[in-house]
């Protein structure tokens, strides 16, 4: 049976660690902007005025068609001067880290658009016949009546959706980031010869957060649908 060196692990927690913070700040960035603009990508797909309503069609089906890893090279490979131009960002900047946090967010707002879609498409007609009723525009009626609604019934599928970005983010060690997955197996499992426990504890590690975290999903759904 193979020996494994399960003590070296520690020595290195720290330092592997900190990179989880990288990990962290792309999900949690991926997960806000691309709930931000998948809900305008929802609300164009649901819009009347066809050259929105196409835009946003095109854009899903786009993005929901290319594999993330192939995303991920053209923004880091094809557009890093382009962002630099846009953003106007200073020389110190790790292009690699923008190109990621941008990919990243909009890749995942094609997904959090059709689950917004559903949302709203979950609430019933009667709510903006009430509202119009009332004397609210349509854009009133959505802001305060449909989406409040809407975002309690999808809740824990965004809240899903950012698991799975979450697992993603392991995608970045080609873009050779410092994230936790690469320090942990790129430097110090290559560098201590610790590949085989190294992998094995990533793997745990990203079991243990994601089921803790489904497992609160499930019981805020459950409370969701008292």
């Amino acid at each position: 049976m193979m020996d494994l060196e399960w003590g070296q692990i520690l020595p290195n927690l720290p330092y592997i660690m900190r990179g989880m913070l990288l990990t962290l700040e792309i999900t949690l960035t991926a997960v806000i902007f691309g709930i931000v603009w998948g809900t305008l990508l929802a609300i164009m797909r649901l819009s009347s005025i066809k050259v929105l309503h196409w835009f946003a069609l095109c854009y899903v089906n786009i993005f929901r068609s290319i594999p993330l890893m192939m995303v991920l090279l053209w923004f880091y490979l094809l557009v890093p001067q382009l962002l630099e131009k846009i953003l106007n960002l200073p020389p110190t900047t790790d292009i690699r880290f923008v190109s990621a946090l941008i990919a990243f967010a909009l890749f995942e707002a094609a997904y959090y658009s059709e689950i917004i879609r559903a949302g709203i498409q979950s609430v019933s007609k009667g709510q903006i016949s009430a509202s119009l009723a009332l004397g609210m525009t349509k854009g009133q009626a959505l802001r305060m009546v449909i989406l409040p609604q809407a975002f309690r019934i999808m809740a824990p599928l965004l809240l899903t959706q950012g698991i799975i970005l979450f697992q993603d983010t392991t995608l970045i060690y080609t873009l050779n980031l410092a994230d936790f997955f690469y320090r942990a197996v790129n430097i110090v499992g290559n560098r201590d010869g610790l590949i085989v426990e190294m992998v094995l504890f990533t793997g745990a590690v990203y079991f243990v957060i994601c089921f803790t975290v489904s497992r609160l999903v499930n019981y805020f759904k459950k409370r969701i649908t008292r």
